[in-house]
């Protein structure tokens, strides 16, 4: 259990200190992060409501961040190109989000196109059945994504690797908000970049 915790706390830490830089992107992870703890409340009642929380208030706030406020350029602050940190990135990097997020943004049409999803669905009759059956495709592609990418590390690294991954991103949005609420006042004051004093002092 005690190593299970370290290699927790290190895949948080690297996660942090590699791909949190932009005080934009650390305040829509505090969105996300709000979003996401409704969408964990919300699934108990109902899973629709949830998935749809999930992705278009959660995912997007969340994937904007890490897409078009994050620096991409050389990170003086742990001497590593953005390339390096795409390479050793435990669990979804730029080009596997690319494929996730097209999944998620192609499943409507696909719904549109052919409404029964080859069956697996009851012809809706109106928009309101339609949108559940988005909400339902979504939830199933959440939950794949964790399990494709958990057993995926199960044989690219190891079994705790991807349990530990697994634990990171449920228990994230708890996580980031303890790390980030303060992340909109440091931008109110204009500070559009972390100085990661933390890294410095624990190099």
């Amino acid at each position: 259990m005690q190593s299970f915790l370290e290699a927790l706390k290190k895949q948080r830490w690297d996660d942090h200190r590699y791909y949190h830089h932009s005080r934009i992107n650390q305040s829509l992870h505090l969105v996300s992060a709000m979003s996401f703890l409704a969408a964990y409340f919300t699934i108990f009642t109902s899973p629709v409501a949830s998935a749809l929380i999930g992705w278009l208030g959660a995912m997007v706030s969340r994937q904007v961040g890490h897409f078009f406020f994050e620096p991409k350029g050389y990170d003086t602050v742990n001497q590593a190109s953005h390339e390096h940190k795409e390479d050793i990135k435990v669990g979804y990097n730029l080009r596997r989000k690319v494929v996730l997020l097209s999944l998620w943004a192609l499943s409507p049409l696909v719904l549109w196109l052919n409404p029964t999803l080859f069956g697996i669905f009851p012809q809706p009759v109106n928009d309101a059945q339609f949108l559940r059956h988005v909400g339902q495709v979504w939830l199933t592609l959440g939950f794949g994504a964790l399990i494709f990418r958990t057993v995926q590390l199960f044989f690219q690294q190891d079994v705790q690797t991807g349990l530990v991954w697994l634990t990171k991103i449920i228990t994230d949005p708890f996580h980031d908000i303890i790390l980030y609420y303060r992340a909109p006042m440091y931008l109110l004051r204009g500070e559009l970049i972390d100085p990661m004093e933390e890294v410095s002092q624990r190099a």
